[in-house]
């Protein structure tokens, strides 16, 4: 059996963390075991207690980076569109889509790990974090707070209706409310 280098066995454990935060904001964490984690990177299930103490462990460090690459990839629309209202009007195009909605496993790790974190309170603090700094992205205070709460509950209401008429009525209605937010929020701070 031929020895993982140091390197080898560092970009393993990122992909393991990768794949982990896909399938828990897929499947949620109670259905999806390291197996199954590590199975979908063609890894061995043996591997997974020299890079990590337990599931649990692995359960926070996706969550954190789920949370992480969502604002890294919101930093890059920023610059990007030069702008920050143009980059949040890309935000909405994209979050209340059809796309992001059947797609939760690389959607808002938000709505993503919502259901786990309510049950399981040892990531709470990890999820408050990344939600923090989501909402700050869209605007300070409580503006962001009430913008983001606004995003997260309709994407998951729009996941729970999925295959109705409804669901479309709710991303379509989420949307605008988050615009108008974001409206009156910029016009009151300009």
């Amino acid at each position: 059996m031929s020895r993982v280098s140091q390197a080898e066995a560092r970009a393993n454990r990122e992909r393991v963390v990768a794949a982990a935060a896909r399938l828990f904001r897929e499947d949620g964490v109670a259905k999806v075991g390291i197996a199954d984690v590590m199975k979908s990177i063609g890894l061995t299930q043996g591997g997974f207690y020299k890079q990590f103490a337990s599931k649990a462990a692995l359960v926070d460090e996706a969550t954190a980076k789920a949370f992480t690459d969502n604002l890294q990839d919101l930093l890059a629309l920023d610059q990007e569109a030069g702008e920050h209202q143009a980059a949040w009007q890309s935000l909405l195009e994209s979050y209340f889509s059809v796309e992001h909605r059947d797609n939760p496993g690389s959607g808002c790790p938000a709505a993503g790990f919502v259901g786990d974190v309510a049950r399981e309170p040892e990531h709470r603090e990890t999820y408050a974090k990344g939600v923090q700094e989501l909402a700050e992205w869209i605007a300070p205070g409580e503006a962001g707070l009430a913008t983001y709460a606004t995003l997260v509950g309709g994407i998951l209401l729009a996941r729970a209706t999925a295959g109705t008429p409804l669901s479309e009525q709710i991303l379509r209605a989420s949307h605008a409310a988050a615009a108008r937010a974001a409206d009156s929020t910029e016009s009151s701070n300009g």
